[in-house]
């Protein structure tokens, strides 16, 4: 019997594969929540709130010398006497002149005269136009006051007459401010482009500049509690937010 000596066989040991790493998901971190602080000039807050504003970039309209002359006009709560007093000199104008017009001095020509004011009116504006000597300033507006305007007068001085009392209820109020300044505005035009001019063109500078401000100019006013836009009430959501904690994101 051969004994079995050792073999000449040398065993490999089996090659192990690598291990992949498994990737790990990070959740992006949520971005910090930073509010905007309240403007200490009596500005409106700017449209920018919950956006992070990078260093060395304030935001604009918070501090005084970032305001230019037509900002403070027509965002500057300082501002808002002004037109204030703009409002209400220009209400009471439009005021007195439709209860005149109702109830006063010139109710026989306008509310019980069957508009023979604005008869009268029309007819010296087409009358002074087709001279060249005033009067309606352009051909078709000429036609407009003789075909419509005279033979519609009766109705047309009543509607003037409520118009012009609307229109300084709600300036004085300050309620709807930028629409009664339009109005009152489109009846300056009209008298201009009928031959009038007297204080039609000082009112119609004033209505447009309430026009242009009329969120500021109806701040004061009943505006402030009717339109309760985002930017009237920034403010006040602003001086809550800063009595809470920041959310800051975790690392």
């Amino acid at each position: 019997m051969v004994p079995m000596g050792p073999s000449n066989v040398v065993e490999t040991p089996d090659t192990v594969a690598p291990v992949e790493p498994t990737p790990v998901e990070v959740a992006p971190a949520s971005p910090v929540h930073v509010e905007q602080p309240v403007a200490s000039n009596g500005a409106h807050a700017p449209a920018d709130r919950g956006r992070v504003v990078p260093s060395g970039n304030p935001p604009s309209g918070v501090a005084n010398e970032s305001l230019g002359a037509s900002a403070w006009l027509y965002r500057s709560h300082v501002a808002s006497v002004l037109w204030l007093a703009v409002r209400v000199w220009l209400g009471y104008e439009w005021f007195n002149a439709g209860y005149q017009k109702i109830w006063g001095s010139e109710r026989a020509a306008f509310w019980f005269g069957h508009g023979a004011a604005v008869k009268g009116f029309a007819a010296a504006g087409v009358a002074g136009s087709t001279a060249g000597k005033g009067g309606a300033s352009y051909g078709w507006w000429a036609g407009f006051l003789h075909n419509f305007v005279i033979p519609n007068a009766s109705w047309i001085g009543r509607a003037i007459s409520v118009s012009e009392l609307v229109i300084g209820v709600a300036l004085i109020l300050g309620l709807l401010t930028g629409f009664a300044a339009f109005g009152g505005l489109l009846l300056n035009l009209i008298y201009m482009f009928s031959g009038s001019a007297g204080v039609n063109p000082m009112y119609a500078i004033a209505a447009m500049f309430l026009v242009l401000a009329w969120r500021n100019a109806g701040w004061l006013g009943l505006d402030r509690f009717i339109l309760r836009s985002d930017r009237w009430t920034r403010d006040r959501h602003l001086r809550r937010a800063t009595s809470e904690p920041v959310p800051v994101a975790s690392g």
